[in-house]
């Protein structure tokens, strides 16, 4: 794709008094006081500039709380620079060691502990929405679960995962330190070894699809879960999805949280459709908080595929 590299200046934003945004997100700037999220962005020094700022600049500021994580550190951003090496067979250890961080300087601090990529999107008001339902003290996490390697599945990593505080305790000051809970080393995929460790803590692996079964995570871009044929019936994700999955607008929820390889050029123009497009005398009915999930018990068994 050309011309995906962001700008180079600041996007700019539209004045909140004007007529279209004036009093719109008092709700959302209530709910998140309510509901504390702090985020923390999988990242590298070569990406500082090409992705991290632009996440900073959009969907990152939305946060109670935005931090990067990196092997250098930046305050600009601002980024950790963490104990461990850049490169895919690090990611494991570098999402050990950010959970850790951000568990020892800010656990008192936020309600919910998000992982998400710098090529991730990330809606925080329909996240609060989806997690006001829910209490913080309470084992759980959510993300887009997979069936493969964990019973009661795992999450896909670039669509990004949020840990309850409950959770995210029992990972740090349980998980970290006990070879027969999680994985010590920082090899294996970040996300199985993630939901395999948060099986062993008893953290549930919850169901974050809206009342009609719609997801609200995805790793991938918009286009390719709405359009129907886009992701073909051969390609692994569909032997790896644990609910049930509709092609077409059926695919995703009204409320959808996150959307994963999203250049830095997308997310300036999912900034204006979400946040400044508006179509006149159409209105939001969303009230209250979420209404539960189909598999709210966490009783379902996967999803065996669709037909051939």
């Amino acid at each position: 794709m050309e011309n995906v590299a962001g700008p180079v200046r600041d996007f700019g934003v539209h004045d909140k008094h004007e007529d279209s945004h004036a009093g719109e997100d008092d709700v959302a700037r209530e709910l998140r006081d309510k509901v504390r999220v702090l985020c923390w962005v999988m990242t590298g020094p070569d990406n500082h500039e090409k992705k991290a700022i632009h996440v900073k600049r959009t969907w990152g500021t939305r946060c109670n709380i935005l931090i990067f994580m990196s092997s250098k550190e930046d305050e600009s951003l601002p980024a950790v620079a963490l104990p461990i090496g850049e490169g895919r067979e690090n990611l494991w250890g570098k999402t050990r060691e950010a959970y850790r961080y951000v568990w020892e300087h800010y656990k008192e601090q936020a309600d919910w502990f998000m992982k998400a990529d710098d090529d991730t999107y990330v809606v925080l008001e329909n996240l609060r929405y989806m997690l006001s339902s829910y209490n913080s003290s309470d084992p759980i996490a959510f993300g887009h679960k997979f069936k493969p390697y964990v019973k009661q599945g795992y999450f896909s990593g670039g669509a990004g995962y949020v840990l309850s505080k409950e959770a995210t305790k029992r990972f740090v000051e349980k998980g970290l330190n006990d070879s027969k809970i999680c994985r010590q080393d920082p090899g294996g995929a970040e996300d199985v070894e993630m939901g395999k460790c948060l099986a062993n803590l008893d953290v549930k692996a919850g169901d974050s699809r809206d009342s009609y079964g719609r997801g609200r995570f995805f790793p991938f871009v918009p286009e390719h879960h709405l359009v129907p044929g886009h992701v073909t019936k051969d390609f692994w994700f569909w032997t790896y999805i644990y609910y049930p999955v509709k092609e077409g607008l059926d695919c995703c929820s009204d409320t959808a949280v996150s959307f994963h390889y999203v250049s830095p050029n997308e997310m300036y123009v999912l900034e204006y459709l979400i946040y400044h497009l508006k179509p006149f005398g159409v209105r939001s009915n969303l009230q209250g908080t979420a209404a539960p999930p189909p598999d709210h018990d966490l009783k379902a068994t996967p999803w065996p595929g669709p037909p051939d």
